[in-house]
């Protein structure tokens, strides 16, 4: 596509960023939406799965999944960005509170809260450590990254 063509539909670089981000996270905020509403399975089974789908989404082109990472990404013109990103936090927190509730974990709201944060990055990170080894594995970073979650949130895994 000519750069002529690009300035038709977006009027300038930070808009192009601007519906790059957000389009990369309105897919994981539907992905995380539609686990939320199947209750009736197991929370950790949701949760898993959530990141499961997000490291892969996120490692198809890692171009775009660490697009969040750039300085210009903070700025205000980016508040509808970070707005969708903190929903899709709150449905991972959703999640571990549905973990921590049916499983009788014992950890309070702070712990569920760092707990929370360490794997959201988790899930986010992953993206750094596929540019570290372009040859791994997408599918195996994915279900690493997975059962990784589930065990920072305090279950034991089979892997």
């Amino acid at each position: 596509m000519r750069q002529a063509t690009m300035y038709y539909y977006f009027s300038g670089k930070e808009e192009i960023l601007a519906e790059l981000l957000e389009s990369t996270v309105t897919a994981s905020l539907t992905r995380a939406r539609r686990l939320l509403s199947e209750a009736a399975r197991p929370a950790s089974e949701r949760l898993w799965e959530l990141c499961h789908m997000e490291v892969l989404a996120l490692c198809v082109d890692p171009c775009p999944g660490a697009l969040y990472l750039l300085p210009e990404a903070g700025s205000e013109r980016f508040a509808r960005f970070h707005d969708m990103r903190e929903q899709l936090r709150d449905a991972y927190l959703e999640l571990l509170e549905s973990i921590a509730s049916d499983s009788g974990l014992g950890v309070d709201g702070a712990a569920l809260s760092l707990r929370n944060d360490l794997v959201f990055t988790l899930v986010e990170g992953a993206v750094l450590a596929r540019r570290c080894d372009s040859a791994r594995s997408t599918g195996d970073l994915a279900q690493a990254t997975a059962d990784a979650a589930l065990r920072i949130v305090g279950l034991k895994t089979g892997g």
